[in-house]
């Protein structure tokens, strides 16, 4: 027997009962085991009741709301923290292709700002020609923050030198109270009142940019739609959804409302009619396709191009309708997700009321889904946006061009008159186009794809508009914009009349 087998005893042997190496394991890694999930259960009650506590809103009332209280600061007495990030609005800030950092300015009767904002016809001279016989070729500037919406639109001169109706306070002032004393407790009556007034007389109600009562109810504080004009809007865009009698205070989750607050301004409207309704063209859909329908249909004209004589459209500020194109919006992404992100207070988590760029707040905006670095992030914005602008450029061009060439032709005899006409349709759907994308603030970046295709379809309809001058008309483009020409030349090429 050899010395190792000799050493051992029946005391060395394992005894009944005793747990081996293998089974002191599976007990070590089933306690972890437990452990963990124990810690990942405790984790998750602790979230619910964390989201439990925050749907409750709980707050210290210090003064009493109701639907009089217009004044943010009133409401700031229970909410001060987001009354805070609320008075941020007013702070001006320029990222790499957006905002406008403060300019000073001389003040006038008419215009006693001290400070303003870059303007954008200076930096483009080709939207003056584009929108050339409209008010919006004298003054277009940067966007400002809420805290301007109002005194920016009594100072521009599309107001001070333009007639305008009091429809156009809908989006540049606090208006659920407006709306009420003007109806006498009927918003709806008080809207279509309002409308119908003079911009001067409108503005005189008013007190408040856009403040707290505008998207919360004073007695829940959940929110909620006041803009009559939305609320047909989004019933009709829902309609041609298969979504039927959609009434958005009382079927939209929290989740769109999320998004719907911001939609009832940021978004392309007119005012038609006598009664000067605005009026969302969300009949077919909310693209740029749908709208140019509706409107087309409607027979709508916004006015009549100073050097051509073409009908035309203008575009307000549809960031809803391409948003609602893109990936976030598909997603579920809505818009206070990216532009108030939450945030941490101390122990409260809240949401930031600055409302500005996400990329002026990468971390809390973006980095919360999207796990690269900052500079990472804010390079694929300025590569998306780059590409957008370059873009961007060439349809202006191609307008620009177009109109050149139209003013000439309308000024000469001898231009076949539906060589004109085509041409002029071929303008008003080029330009709806293009100002569509200019003036929806994201530079492309709501939805990249949608707006590439927006500006090719322009500088497609541009170039057509240019053919038909010189007697070449093609087929219209797929939504069968504009009215149908003729698919023969007609008459002399402009190119060559003398």
């Amino acid at each position: 027997m050899s010395s190792s087998k000799a050493g051992k005893t029946k005391a060395d042997a394992p005894r009944p009962g005793d747990p081996s190496k293998r089974t002191k394991t599976l007990i070590g890694l089933t306690i972890l085991v437990v452990a963990a999930v124990t810690v990942g259960v405790a984790a998750l009650l602790v979230s619910i009741m964390d989201r439990r506590h925050e749907a409750e809103d709980q707050f210290v009332r210090v003064a009493e709301i109701d639907e009089n209280t217009v004044d943010p600061a009133v409401w700031g007495r229970n909410w001060p923290l987001q009354y805070d990030s609320y008075k941020r609005t007013a702070d001006q800030a320029k990222t790499q292709h957006g905002g406008s950092e403060a300019m000073p300015h001389d003040p006038t009767a008419q215009d006693p700002r001290t400070v303003v904002t870059e303007q954008k016809i200076e930096v483009d001279p080709r939207l003056v020609q584009m929108w050339k016989g409209y008010a919006f070729s004298v003054d277009y500037r940067e966007k400002r923050g809420h805290a301007y919406m109002l005194v920016d639109q009594r100072s521009t001169r599309r107001v001070t030198e333009f007639k305008q109706p009091g429809a156009c306070l809908n989006c540049h002032a606090s208006m659920p109270k407006i709306y009420d004393d003007l109806g006498q407790g009927d918003a709806k009556k008080g809207f279509d009142k309002l409308n119908k007034m003079t911009y001067a007389e409108a503005t005189k109600l008013a007190e408040h940019p856009i403040s707290c009562i505008d998207c919360h109810d004073p007695k829940t504080m959940k929110l909620r739609i006041t803009r009559p004009a939305f609320q047909e809007g989004i019933k009709q865009l829902k309609a041609s959804q298969g979504v039927k009698d959609f009434d958005v205070n009382r079927d939209a989750t929290a989740q769109e409302m999320r998004s719907f607050v911001c939609a009832q301004c940021h978004v392309e409207y007119a005012f038609p009619g006598d009664g000067k309704t605005v009026t969302f063209p969300w009949k077919y859909g909310n693209t740029v396709r749908d709208e140019e329908r509706y409107w087309n249909e409607t027979g709508w004209n916004d006015w009549t191009h100073e050097l051509t004589g073409a009908k035309m459209l203008k575009a307000q500020h549809p960031e809803f309708e391409l948003w609602s194109q893109g990936i976030h919006a598909r997603s579920g992404v809505s818009c206070a997700d990216c532009h108030m992100p939450y945030e941490r207070e101390g122990a409260k988590k809240i949401s930031n009321h600055q409302v500005r760029s996400p990329m002026l707040n990468v971390n809390a905006s973006c980095q919360t889904c999207h796990k690269q670095d900052e500079a990472e992030i804010k390079d694929r914005v300025a590569q998306i946006q780059e590409r957008h602008i370059h873009t961007r450029n060439q349809a202006s061009q191609a307008l620009s061009e177009l109109i050149t060439d139209l003013e000439k032709a309308a000024k000469d005899p001898k231009t076949n008159k539906a060589d004109l006409e085509a041409a002029r349709a071929y303008q008003r759907k080029a330009s709806f186009y293009i100002d569509w994308i200019v003036s929806e603030n994201s530079n492309g970046f709501h939805a990249p794809g949608e707006a590439l295709r927006v500006l090719n379809d322009a500088n497609e309809a541009a170039r057509k508009g240019q053919l038909a001058l010189r007697g070449v008309h093609t087929e219209d483009l797929p939504d069968g914009s504009p009215a149908k020409a003729p698919t023969a030349g007609t008459g002399t090429p402009a190119a060559a009349k003398k």
